[in-house]
């Protein structure tokens, strides 16, 4: 029993116990190693914009080209890291918190990080954006009118919205909170909704102009 004496007494460990490790080989050299620098790609929009379709056609358009990147898609994360939340407002943030860490992460491993998320609120999104250094959170925006998403709906979720069987849809009974300085903002032309390799050509432009695509 003595050995146990003190045991009430002792601190929990906390986050003042808690230390940031560095490494010899940092982010620098595994661009130089890949031959492009690291990044996220945040695509955000309404359900049925195209966000997912514009994420594995940019991260096959990157690989063509030699370049090594990794699609994050929302739904995908609801399986796995993500499958303990919910659509409350409350879990929507954590959702994209999580999301945000992990991107950060791939992007300091020197990757093309492709975020690609419904993301509804601005304050969200944003807090991304401050995890990254520099310029290289690329926020864009696929602005698809509302009529737009819900003509195509590919998962049937805006017909049991409307239905009232599914609460707190985005764009239904949800808000959806646009960009206000995204880097890329992609739309309809004369009523047209770009083709996929346009939208995704839009994209590889705007990361060869930066310099991502090269050491």
């Amino acid at each position: 029993m003595g050995s146990t004496a003190g045991a009430g007494t002792a601190n929990a460990i906390g986050r003042n116990n808690i230390f940031w490790h560095e490494c010899a080989v940092g982010r620098a050299d595994r661009q130089r190693l890949l031959k492009q620098k690291g990044c996220v790609v945040w695509i955000t929009g309404l359900s049925g914009s195209g966000k997912s379709t514009l994420a594995c056609t940019l991260g096959r358009e990157l690989h063509s080209r030699g370049k090594l990147a990794y699609v994050l898609d929302g739904d995908n994360l609801r399986h796995g890291l993500n499958k303990d939340l919910g659509f409350s407002a409350q879990d929507r943030t954590e959702n994209i918190r999580r999301v945000g860490e992990v991107a950060k992460l791939f992007a300091d491993a020197g990757l093309i990080c492709i975020a690609s998320l419904i993301s509804p609120y601005r304050r969200d999104r944003d807090s991304c954006r401050a995890m990254l250094p520099d310029a290289s959170f690329i926020e864009v925006f696929l602005n698809m009118p509302l009529e737009v998403c819900e003509s195509r709906d590919p998962k049937g979720l805006y017909k049991l919205a409307r239905a009232g069987k599914i609460k707190g849809f985005t764009g239904i009974d949800d808000p959806y909170e646009p960009p206000l300085n995204c880097e890329i903002e992609i739309k309809q032309e004369e009523g047209s909704c770009p083709s996929p390799s346009a939208m995704a050509g839009q994209v590889v432009s705007y990361l060869e102009e930066k310099g991502f695509l090269e050491d």
